[in-house]
């Protein structure tokens, strides 16, 4: 059988020096913390003009934007960490932990609004000077709205959990921000008090649903849940491999099992078992697996794929020779050895 021709992997390893990519997130993230103070602070002074409950209850979800926006500085730098003897699989995970956290802080402050709503609700709640508050809270939603998106594009596009949900965090403070502006409209044209803590606890909801979401998508992360989106890709990549009528190529292999991969933050961790024609070398096998691994992890972008090669015995195989068990080529070497 002819040597299989596949591409090969790079020599050498990225270098640990920060890349363009992370120091790109790491201002970003830096830039985030910075308008998150001053939104922080604007909210305040809007609730303190007004007394409005809804906005108190958009102040309180902005401290936990703060206290996130800190924490992706933090899981940005780490998670870029080249990895060393004590962590072999880097230090990806920081940001799942960091992205839970910053869940249950959320879920925390969305209990604060409902509570304070509720007050509001039974001693009675007095809204004054909107048009002040009106014009703060529409700068405000226009501000959180264009960093979000912005976040969460450029989270999605590096595949960091840390950045898309300060992103998320941004964008449900735009959205509650919205619906303090529409509150605040309805009692400015109603005259009715009573609309607004109403709006802090439709706020308060929703601002619970993001958070749960957001703790959901970290836990997974750190339980090693299957990403179905990779698996389905892996799995055509390897699929590519197996024997097709008409298609006969040198990287043919016999089949595949033990499919195994998991995230480490945005670091993709890949492993499988690969058999092959049992007349192969280790040097055809250990070529073929090598070209395989490094298209598994050109596809997913940052990653590392293993594959564990073992011999075929050649029954009801469509790349072997048919073979009883008696003519199986018991002088490979793998089979030698094991032997």
């Amino acid at each position: 059988m002819s040597k299989p021709s596949v591409p090969s992997p790079p020599a050498e390893l990225p270098s640990a020096a920060p890349s363009a990519d992370s120091r790109a997130e790491l201002h970003l993230a830096s830039g985030t913390l910075a308008l998150g103070l001053l939104l922080l602070g604007l909210k305040f002074l809007a609730y303190f003009i007004t007394g409005s409950a809804a906005i108190f209850s958009e102040a309180l979800e902005s401290i936990v934007n703060v206290f996130a926006a800190s924490l992706t500085v933090y899981a940005i730098i780490l998670a870029h960490a080249p990895a060393d003897r004590r962590h072999p699989y880097g230090h990806g995970k920081a940001e799942f932990i960091t992205a839970a956290f910053e869940g249950g802080m959320l879920l925390a402050a969305g209990f604060v609004m409902v509570f304070r709503s509720i007050e509001l609700l039974i001693y009675g709640a007095k809204v004054q000077k909107l048009d002040a508050g009106l014009a703060l809270v529409l700068f405000m939603a226009l501000a959180s709205g264009f960093l979000g998106v912005a976040l969460i594009r450029r989270g999605k596009a590096s595949s960091s959990l840390s950045l898309e949900a300060v992103g998320q965090q941004f964008m449900s403070d735009a959205v509650t921000t919205v619906m303090v502006l529409v509150t605040l409209i309805a009692v400015k044209l109603t005259r009715q008090n009573w609309l607004d803590p109403v709006g802090g606890l439709l706020m308060a909801g929703y601002v619970s649903y993001v958070a749960a979401s957001l703790m959901r998508r970290s836990f997974a992360g750190l339980m090693d849940e299957q990403d179905i989106a990779d698996d389905n890709m892996i799995r055509r990549l390897l699929d590519a491999h197996l024997h097709q009528p008409g298609h006969e190529q040198s990287t043919t292999i016999c089949s595949y099992h033990k499919l195994r991969h998991r995230h480490s933050g945005r670091y993709h961790w890949v492993d499988f078992h690969m058999v092959v024609p049992g007349d192969w070398s280790i040097d055809q096998g250990h070529r073929v697996a090598s070209g395989i691994e490094y298209e598994i992890e050109q596809a997913l972008g940052e990653g590392n794929a293993t594959a564990h090669v073992e011999p075929c015995n050649g029954i009801d195989c469509l790349v072997c020779p048919a073979k009883p068990p008696e003519q199986i080529n018991t002088k490979h070497p793998r089979i030698e050895a094991a032997g």
